[in-house]
């Protein structure tokens, strides 16, 4: 696997897919602290780009840090510009997932100059300092599906639990909400969750950014020119979409497109709806 040298002189590992011949599309997992492996290649968008996978600190073949702090996405996107040198990137497209478009949102502030496009897929909006109830309203409205009793029962005891061996099970049985729909493909998609988090890397993640910081790197982000293109589900009880649109809010050239039937995972649920959408983006 090919690793790269970070600013504190970590080794770090990345995933190639693809023959090299298509543009890099460098692809940032959520969780956080999700192995990677869970996003594939995309619905196959390596065909016709060269997806660029990094395993983020902690998750894959990239090891802890030393200081903790390097767990906190601020810290993930140095890592993120650390990649890119060392890859020799003069400007290239980013596509993030779940809690990594934080980590994408801050790289933007920082290095939006090398970004030629931005995809942020199902993202959260708790770096805007808004935290929409529609992924709770999509979550009550599914209530007569045959899965929704024992997901219900899951996620509220997943607060309660401290056994990790308890967590990867009630993670598993909450797994259909993220879901449009609770066929054999979601569930084989959904049956590695529990053991691709790493439970260290996220509790880090949101910690030691203050609220000045918060805010700075929000306006910084009006300054990012690159195209913006926010992907949402309207069957996402995870994040929803309400969130999607503050985060699109956020800067000047994005757009939000909704997709139907579709939830946390669009490349999962509908990846004839996701893949040309996002190809189609990446070619303007």
């Amino acid at each position: 696997m090919p690793h790269y040298v970070s600013y504190d002189a970590a080794e770090l590992h990345y995933r190639v897919l693809g023959d090299g011949a298509g543009p890099p599309l460098v692809c940032l997992a959520g969780g956080p602290g999700r192995d990677a492996a869970y996003l594939g290649d995309l619905a196959g968008l390596s065909a016709h780009h060269t997806l660029i996978v990094p395993d983020s600190r902690g998750t894959g073949a990239s090891p802890p840090p030393r200081n903790p702090a390097a767990y906190a996405f601020p810290a993930l996107a140095d890592d993120l510009e650390s990649l890119r040198d060392h890859l020799e990137l003069d400007r290239f497209a980013l596509l993030a997932h779940d809690a990594a478009c934080a980590t994408a949102q801050a790289y933007a502030a920082a290095h939006g100059e090398y970004l030629t496009h931005l995809v942020l897929v199902a993202p959260g909006s708790r770096l805007q300092g808004e935290l929409p109830t529609d992924a709770e309203e999509i979550f009550e409205s599914r209530a007569t599906e045959e899965w929704w009793v024992d997901a219900y029962v899951a996620v509220h005891s997943l607060a309660a639990a401290t056994d990790l061996a308890e967590v990867r099970s009630l993670l598993l049985r909450a797994a259909p909400m993220a879901y449009a729909r609770w066929t054999p493909t979601q569930r084989a998609h959904a049956a590695g969750e529990p053991d691709q988090l790493n439970p260290v890397p996220r509790a880090g993640f949101w910690q030691g950014v203050d609220e000045p910081a918060r805010l700075d790197l929000l306006r910084a982000l009006r300054n990012v020119r690159c195209p913006v293109l926010v992907v949402t589900g309207d069957r996402d009880a995870v994040t929803g979409m309400r969130a999607g649109e503050a985060v699109a809010a956020s800067f000047p050239r994005a757009v939000v497109r909704p997709l139907h039937e579709v939830g946390h995972y669009p490349w999962v649920d509908e990846p004839d709806m996701f893949r040309p959408l996002v190809e189609s983006f990446l070619g303007t």
